[in-house]
């Protein structure tokens, strides 16, 4: 019996024993989901009520103003409307439309949030005179002195996993949004709290009736929660998750809250490696508008897409996007939202989407683009660009660009043929500037347009050969007491030893010498020899410094041949030297970005005009003078066989050794063009500056709206007429004479005798600008 007692408590010991270990076990799991609930809970609050998203920063072009007088002709607009997204009807009713009759444009411009403030969208009226806008009124008649287009979306700088999104806030969506949303995919939204037991009820039937996963009984918080915060891997623990925290979601944060988010989180379609998120963005995808400019039916196809964006995608699947599209607005019409008329006449409306291309004008422009982020690494940090949204305004000109990328393209190919180069190896860069403002307009990186590898006109880094010709005979004009314009520089041929024992025996391109020769002549004919003495006399160090005060900021070779450009720049370098060159000596810093703003507007850099007066305006005055000639007497004159021979232009032609590069740079009052042609295996061409890149260049100016160059002449210069081989002065009419600019003190003292007869001396080009 004592046994058995001892037998019985011991197992009585083991039971009270294994009923205390399991409670302590059930205590600590208690505690254990306690605190992981309270930890999921934490992460769900923190992450739903902190930075929701990584933002990409967007880029936008210029904003096209309109005005009476403007230089525009109606295709060219029509051209960036349709960039733009409008959408061509017979009568502009809305914003973003346009309608065309002969000679006039009505369009509804959209509202914009510009750099300098938000302007509401209006409708307007142009009629146009050829080449240019004749009128600009309202929609009652009244003229209209300005107005401007928004700026084209050029492309953006993203986060790592390609996201993309435009957040738009609850209260800027159209009432139909929301309500469409709501029918199709949670109609009890606002009744359940996370979760519907009747949603996943009848779902079960639904399924089970048809024996496949027909239909889902996720609510619109178990789908946000699924997308922000969990993967999509269909599994028990994954569903019970989704669950456990729409509920914490729905404790925590209001119905609107978690609709807006929803809203901007749904994924709705992609766009190359980038993925579209939320209404904002997709409404700009599919229709290049505003999500609060859609249609009942455009709405309509945008809510249906959340079942599958891949699936019922529009432009690959348009029926089947049709048929969801129209079982929405049926849905609709059966809760209330729409009357049954207007259902129906919604249903009959094509889908609207846009022509698929790029996404309306985003990624063609990629050399101008890597100008633009190497702008901006400058100021902001590479995360920053690709998490806050930023909102980055240029100078791009679409314009431009778009005539550039046509010249360059069928220059090149003509070039090819009418030169026998093995088709597709000849390869070209061009920079265009918007002169004295420093404003960098369009950017072309390879002959292709739209090409995105290797840039050009940022990269390729190639002697510039006589290019560099003008920094020599400024530096010379810069010593007026040694040389003026009319300065006698030997070109005859010479041989110079070198430090390392080699000896440099220039030539010039005709393998021909032409003995003295008036300084203005030899910068126009790019004779090597005479600016090679002319470059030593003055000094090579000088000579570089000059290039530097230019605004050339690399290093540059302490040797002779730097008279001849041995050094090796880009397109875009040269343009820096070439605008300082153009504005007449002040120096401003390239830029391609005017402003940079957050995600909400609120300005964060302005990038202003800046510079320097670095150079003698009256030295610049002479330089001006004879990089006239060049183009009207010179290497570059057959640019005004197509040219108007009243436009005022400067320039130079360069050419290196072998031919193996063709520049021209150039400008206007108000455009300067750099354009390079060469091979990328730096072989040889049969092209010089003249007959390769001069062409192309004509070909680009002759598009543009340009202007006179500026040359007025400065304080501290006056005119004479001169024989220049004789160092005289001279008058009107005499043999070998030449109205010529001289600083103060250094024109010649000694007078001709000549008299004169026919008035033979007077360039064309000059006659009467600058005589007494």
């Amino acid at each position: 019996m004592a046994r058995r007692r001892k037998k019985s408590s011991k197992r009585v010991t083991r039971v009270r024993s294994g009923r205390r270990w399991l409670t302590g076990l059930l205590i600590l799991l208690t505690l254990i989901a306690a605190v992981s609930l309270l930890v999921l809970d934490a992460m769900v609050y923190q992450k739903f009520s902190g930075k929701k998203w990584s933002l990409a920063s967007h880029v936008y072009s210029r904003a096209l103003e309109l005005y009476p007088g403007q230089a525009l002709a109606r295709k060219d607009l029509q051209w960036e409307l349709e960039k733009l997204g409008y959408q061509r009807v017979t009568a502009a009713k809305k914003p973003g439309q346009y309608s065309v009759a002969a000679e006039r444009i009505e369009l509804f411009s959209r509202g914009f949030e510009f750099w300098d403030g938000k302007e509401s969208a209006q409708l307007m009226r142009l009629s146009f005179a050829g080449q240019k806008i004749r009128a600009l009124t309202d929609a009652t008649g009244k003229p209209v002195d300005l107005a401007r287009l928004e700026p084209m979306v050029m492309g953006g700088i993203y986060p790592a996993h390609k996201e993309d999104r435009e957040l738009v806030k609850l209260s800027q969506l159209p009432p139909s949004l929301a309500d469409a949303l709501l029918a199709v995919e949670d109609q009890n939204f606002y009744d359940h709290y996370g979760v519907s037991f009747r949603g996943i009820a009848r779902a079960m039937l639904a399924n089970l009736k048809q024996g496949r996963v027909a239909q889902g009984g996720s609510t619109l918080t178990q789908q946000l929660v699924k997308n922000f915060y969990l993967s999509h891997e269909r599994t028990l623990s994954r569903k019970l998750m989704e669950v456990v925290m729409a509920v914490m979601l729905e404790m925590h944060f209001s119905k609107d809250e978690i609709l807006e988010t929803y809203i901007n989180e749904v994924y709705l379609g992609q766009s190359g490696a980038r993925a579209v998120h939320g209404f904002g963005l997709a409404s700009r995808h599919y229709f290049q508008q505003s999500i609060t400019d859609l249609d009942v039916h455009q709405v309509a196809l945008l809510v249906g897409m959340v079942k599958g964006a891949s699936y019922y995608n529009p432009w690959r699947q348009p029926e089947r996007a049709m048929a969801r599209r129209n079982l929405v607005l049926g849905m609709m019409a059966e809760q209330g939202l729409l009357d049954a008329e207007r259902a129906r006449l919604a249903q009959q409306q094509p889908l609207d989407v846009m022509a698929q291309s790029d996404g309306g004008g985003r990624w063609q422009y990629p050399a101008y683009l890597e100008l633009v982020k190497r702008q901006l690494r400058q100021d902001y940090k590479e995360s920053d660009l690709q998490t806050e949204g930023l909102r980055i305004f240029t100078h791009f000109d679409p314009q431009v660009q778009r005539k550039l990328e046509q010249r360059m393209t069928s220059r090149i190919g003509n070039l090819e043929s009418g030169y026998r180069i093995e088709q597709g190896k000849l390869q070209g860069a061009a920079v265009i500037v918007r002169v004295g403002a420093g404003e960098v307009v369009a950017v072309a990186g390879d002959r292709q347009a739209g090409y995105a590898g290797f840039n050009r006109a940022l990269d390729a880094r190639r002697q510039i050969g006589s290019t560099i010709k003008p920094a020599v005979y400024l530096s010379a004009l810069s010593q007026p007491s040694r040389y003026t314009i009319a300065s006698m520089i030997d070109d005859s041929e010479l041989s110079v030893n070198l430090p390392n024992g080699d000896v440099w025996q220039p030539k010039n391109y005709a393998r021909e010498s032409h003995g003295p020769v008036p300084l203005y002549e030899a910068l126009a004919n790019s004779y090597n020899q005479a600016t090679a003495r002319l470059g030593m006399d003055v000094g090579v160090d000088r000579v570089a410094e000059t290039v530097r005060q230019l605004g050339y900021q690399g290093s540059l070779p302490a040797l002779p041949s730097l008279t001849l450009g041995a050094v090796a720049m880009s397109p875009l370098e040269v343009s820096q030297i070439y605008h300082t060159i153009a504005a007449n000596g002040f120096y401003s810093p390239l830029r391609a970005i005017n402003s940079v703003f957050t995600s909400v507007n609120v300005p964060l850099k302005r990038y202003p005009f800046e510079g320097e007066q670095r150079l003698d305006p009256k030295s610049m005055h002479l330089l001006h003078y004879a990089l006239q000639v060049v183009l009207r007497e010179g290497t570059g004159k057959t640019a005004y066989q197509r040219l108007p021979g009243e436009l005022m232009l400067g320039g130079k032609t360069g050419t290196t050794n072998d031919q193996r590069d063709s520049w021209f740079a150039g400008f206007s009052g108000n455009y300067l063009s750099v354009v390079w042609l060469g091979r990328d295996d730096n072989g040889m061409m049969p092209l010089t500056g003249g007959t390769g890149a001069l062409q192309l260049w004509t070909d680009i100016m002759t598009t543009l709206d340009n202007r006179s160059m500026v040359f007025n002449q400065p304080e501290g210069v006056s005119y004479y007429w001169v024989e220049p081989e004789a160092g005289l002065l001279s008058r009107e009419g005499c043999a070998g004479a030449r109205y010529l600019p001289f600083i103060d003190g250094s024109q010649p003292t000694r007078q001709s005798t000549c008299r004169p007869s026919a008035i033979d001396g007077v360039m064309d080009w000059l006659k009467d600008k600058f005589r007494w």
